[in-house]
Parts: C-alpha cells; sequence; structure tokens
C-alpha cells in the first residue's frame, strides 16, 4: 500500500502527465478555433467541440445517442466483444506460431513467405472473401479484426527469439538441456519483452481493423455507429464515436501495457538496472 501511494505522489510530481493533459486541451483548443472561432473553409461542416460535448452530455439527445442513452452502451458493448474475441484468437494463434517460426528454420522457411505475401493486403480487400467463406454478420467482421492482429503478433514474437542473445543457447545447451527446456526456459522468456510490445501494437490494430469491419458489415458497434451517421449525415454522433473509439481503444492498450508489466517485473528492473 505504502509502494503504491510513494509511486502516486511520484507520478504527481513527474511533469510528465501534466505536459498530457495540456497537449489534449491544446488539442481542443485549436479544433474549437478551427470550427466555432475562425470557422476555416475546411472545417466549417465539421461540428465544434461545444456541440458535441452538449449532444454527448444531454439526457435529450438530438441525434439519439448520448453517455444517457442505451444504444451508445450497446455500440460499445458490442466492438469490445469483438475486439476481445479477434485479440485472444490472435494471441493464441500467434504467440506459439511466432515461437516456433522463430526457434526453427526450416518451419520459418515455410511459413514466412506465406505470412509476408498476405500481410501487406489491406483489411478491406479481405472483405468479400470474409463474406463468401462465413456465414451471418459477426464471423466475417471476427476474421476481420483477427487478421490485422495476428499478423502484428506472429512477426513480434518471431522477432523477439531471433533477438536472443546466442550466448544463452550455448549456456543451456552446456548445462544439458533439451530442446524442450530451451524452448521453455530460454526461447519463451526471452521473447516476451517483443511479445507483448506486439501485443500493444495488435490491440490497436485490433481495433482500426475492427471498425473498417463494422463499417462494411454488422449492424451495431462503434463502426456502425461511425458510417451509419455519416450516411445519415448526423456529424455531431461521428465525432461522438470517434472519441469513443480512442478513449476505449487507449483503455485496451493500457491494460495490456499494464498486463505486460506485472508478467515481467525481472525486464522492468533490468532496464532500470542499466540505467535507461
Amino acid at each position: 500500500m505504502l509502494a503504491r501511494l510513494r509511486r502516486i505522489r511520484r507520478g504527481l510530481t513527474s511533469p510528465h502527465p501534466y505536459f498530457m493533459v495540456a497537449g489534449i486541451l491544446l488539442f481542443i483548443l485549436t479544433y474549437w478555433l478551427f470550427t466555432e472561432v475562425w470557422k476555416l473553409p475546411r472545417f466549417e461542416k465539421l461540428p465544434g467541440p461545444q456541440r458535441v460535448i452538449t449532444e454527448w452530455l444531454s439526457a435529450d439527445p438530438v441525434f439519439g445517442v448520448s453517455i444517457f442513452t442505451p444504444e451508445y452502451y450497446t455500440h460499445i458493448l458490442a466492438s469490445i466483444q469483438r475486439v476481445g474475441i479477434a485479440f485472444l484468437l490472435a494471441t493464441g494463434i500467434g504467440v506459439p506460431l511466432g515461437l516456433i517460426m522463430g526457434w526453427s528454420q526450416r518451419f520459418r522457411d515455410y511459413a514466412f513467405p506465406i505470412i509476408e505475401v498476405l500481410r501487406p493486403i489491406p483489411i478491406l480487400a479481405w472483405v468479400p472473401l470474409a463474406i463468401l467463406m462465413f456465414t451471418g454478420q459477426e464471423t466475417p467482421v471476427l476474421f476481420l479484426a483477427f487478421l490485422a492482429s495476428f499478423f502484428v503478433t506472429v512477426l513480434n514474437t518471431m522477432l523477439g527469439v531471433q533477438s536472443i542473445d546466442e550466448s544463452y543457447f550455448r549456456a543451456a545447451q552446456c548445462l544439458g538441456c533439451s530442446r524442450g527446456q530451451v524452448f521453455r526456459h530460454v526461447v519463451v522468456p526471452g521473447a516476451m519483452p517483443y511479445i507483448f510490445t506486439g501485443l500493444q501494437i495488435s490491440i490497436g490494430v485490433n481495433w482500426f481493423s475492427l471498425v473498417a469491419a463494422e463499417m462494411v458489415s454488422g449492424n451495431h458497434g462503434l463502426g456502425y455507429l461511425i458510417i451509419n451517421s455519416y450516411v445519415s449525415m448526423t456529424y455531431v454522433t461521428i465525432i461522438i464515436g470517434m472519441v469513443t473509439l480512442g478513449v476505449v481503444g487507449a483503455t485496451t492498450s493500457m491494460m495490456v501495457m499494464w498486463v505486460g508489466h506485472r508478467l515481467m517485473q525481472w525486464h522492468v528492473r533490468s532496464i532500470g538496472a542499466g540505467g535507461r
């Protein structure tokens, strides 16, 4: 408890949180000046922050979506559920595959070219195939959200294995470790920093690929809310959906970061010992 209080006190005395708040306020101020004060030609059709906040916090919203309407939370929960399923699938398949690719040169020779050919294909290019391959509205969306996260997870995990110093492998062999023991005690722990870095990127990629999928298929979710608001020309709701997406996405990314720090205290301590 005391250690936690000390960390909170250090955080409050550090300038970083205040810089973050100042950056957000500066962005809102600039947005307000462009849309409501100067009314620049490129921004004249965009709703200003005052209109957005008023609608967002209204108990009786003009366009039907605010923090007081059940529909708003239906869209958020639908997107969170899809991201959670796609992220778990990408992690459960991508991490083991990346470990094996980094560990086995022969397997990497087979699998890596396939991944490199498929990885640059945009998510929207997969939409027709996803609709043909999977039935219903939910499964294609999950598949499209899974794809982008999967490639990021695999490649970062593979790079994590390749970054391990060869001396660790030689030391394990000199101690008589079998290949399975080397994999378990050297490869997996050594790749952990890269794995969690990849998972942080993966959750962010998951969100924007999910939104693209929801814009094409689905009847709930933040992506659907944004595109449906554009079609109905309710531009205030578009901004509400985008800001909500950013907040929820940043929250999930911080959760992944927190889990990574909790599981890799040894790595955090080694960085601190190195003076970084």
